[in-house]
């Protein structure tokens, strides 16, 4: 059986919580997602990634929501689960309980805080790539985590038969081609930012792991769809169209306005766990204003 290599849209999906005191896992509601985003047309799903607020889950927590999208999404699209953290000993732990639950492949941030160089990063990779019986996706975000996985690092680690692809928020259009220059076709490179979709996908890339495609799947998935099946004007459309949503989506900390959205589609609650907050009227009134003139809101 071939390897599964993520391509198209695959959602990085927000946390639902209860609006309780603990705020609590509202499973329900991470079961409506599921089935919204798949819906939607989404080609795939990522669990417990940055979006959805992992570092605030417990362990026991981290295995429910995976558990909970994969038993809901039930082979339809693949699953992906983020594994990733700033200890290789604690990483190599998650990526075993996540690949136990039954996922398709795992997320593998770069260790953020601790600053390692490229060389200590290469080895963190290459021992999870050991550990795991499902594929791995690299993923560099230095806006987040300090460090910045260079392309001629990315192409070592593709050499590795079990690393398959790399997540790529770093925003720079140049370091994405850069990677894709150096790896082969059978390794993906995945848009980590929502406003860089098409431009990625225009220079080589083969897909999205997206914030906006909670809020507009559809919409978000038909970017790829309309790119690979040779309507690059119509996905360039689409990408413009839905940048006001995206600035929208990130004008406060990711997932806050995300999940204010959610709740305006009546998905969910609006909640967060601190030190993250619900997000704010401002970006409530901006949030309805775009999804309205998408025709997401009624």
């Amino acid at each position: 059986m071939a390897r599964f290599i993520p391509a198209g849209t695959h959602t990085a999906l927000v946390t639902p919580f209860c609006d309780d005191t603990d705020r609590s896992l509202d499973l329900a509601a991470l079961r409506r997602l599921v089935e919204q985003q798949i819906a939607g047309g989404v080609d795939g799903l990522v669990a417990c990634g940055t979006t959805g607020e992992t570092a605030t889950l417990t362990s026991d927590e981290y295995e429910t929501v995976v558990g909970t999208v994969v038993q809901a999404a039930a082979g339809r699209v693949p699953v992906i689960a983020g594994v990733g953290s700033n200890s290789t000993a604690k990483t190599l732990a998650t990526t075993r309980t996540a690949c136990g639950l039954g996922v398709d492949g795992v997320l593998v941030v770069t260790p953020y805080y601790t600053k390692p160089t490229q060389a200590g990063m290469k080895e963190h990779f290459v021992q999870v790539a050991q550990a795991a019986t499902v594929p791995v996706v690299l993923y560099n975000v230095p806006g987040r985590t300090g460090v910045n996985l260079l392309p001629a690092t990315v192409a070592e680690l593709a050499k590795h038969p079990n690393i398959v692809a790399l997540k790529e928020a770093a925003g720079s259009l140049e370091q994405i081609q850069e990677t894709v220059r150096l790896t082969d076709f059978g390794f993906a490179v995945l848009s980590g930012e929502d406003a860089l979709c098409v431009p990625t996908y225009a220079v080589g890339g083969r897909g999205v792991i997206s914030v906006v495609s909670n809020v507009a799947p559809a919409r978000t998935a038909a970017l790829w769809r309309d790119f690979s099946a040779g309507r690059a004007d119509a996905a360039a459309h689409g990408q413009v169209d839905l940048l006001p949503l995206i600035k929208a989506l990130f004008s406060e900390p990711n997932p806050q306005p995300a999940k204010m959205a959610m709740h305006l589609l009546g998905l969910m609650t609006p909640v967060c766990r601190l030190p993250l907050i619900a997000a704010t009227d401002p970006t409530r009134a901006a949030l309805q204003v775009e999804m309205r003139r998408l025709g997401l809101l009624g």
